[in-house]
């Protein structure tokens, strides 16, 4: 698997993941200037050739655990996902679950909704206690708390949700993440 080194290079040359959330969208994300795919679609039955459908294509993957069906939120799901799924790493929302993908070798990224100024205390106490490799904050269409979290913390961001532009992609990254992710297809062109 692919080292969190090679991940923020990846970050660096191509700004911008694709979070695919359907099944429609798999071969969109092909022939794309991205530095990975978010999967957050699919159950316990597909997963792997999702991921190997990727990673085949020279894509890093990071499976969503929470948006795939069938895979338990404990050591055992995570276990059946980086011995059998073999993704380049993971993206959580619960900090359990990032201790253990860190013990299984897999690249951890926490994904962090902004929703008031105490989610954003919350985030802030949780990523510093687990030290995910990287932090998704959630949504990108607010570049003063990127900026904020920024310099709380010394973890690269990647930012998605809400991005309807170009203009606003930049903006996120003008604030201070490394990358941006996006579900949107059409925005999967965009070059930056």
């Amino acid at each position: 698997m692919m080292e969190k080194e090679a991940f923020i290079e990846r970050l660096k040359k191509y700004k911008l993941v694709a979070a695919v959330k359907e099944e429609k969208h798999l071969e969109k994300a092909l022939k794309k200037p991205l530095s990975g795919i978010f999967l957050l679609t699919g159950n316990i039955g597909v997963v792997k050739r999702f991921v190997d459908f990727y990673r085949e294509n020279d894509f890093m993957v990071f499976v969503h655990i929470e948006k795939i069906g069938g895979i338990s939120f404990d050591q055992e799901g995570l276990q059946f996902i980086a011995h059998y799924v073999k993704p380049d790493g993971i993206i959580t929302t619960k900090a359990n679950l990032i201790k253990i993908a860190k013990k299984l070798n897999l690249i951890t990224i926490q994904r962090c909704f902004l929703v008031d100024s105490d989610a954003f205390r919350n985030a802030l106490e949780i990523t510093k206690e687990v030290q995910p490799d990287f932090v998704e904050l959630m949504p990108a269409v607010i570049p003063e708390m990127i900026e904020k979290f920024k310099t709380e913390t010394n973890l690269p961001i990647i930012t998605g949700g809400l991005l309807q532009n170009k203009e606003q992609m930049i903006r996120a990254l003008a604030s201070g993440a490394i990358a941006v992710s996006t579900g949107n297809p059409e925005l999967w062109n965009v070059k930056l």
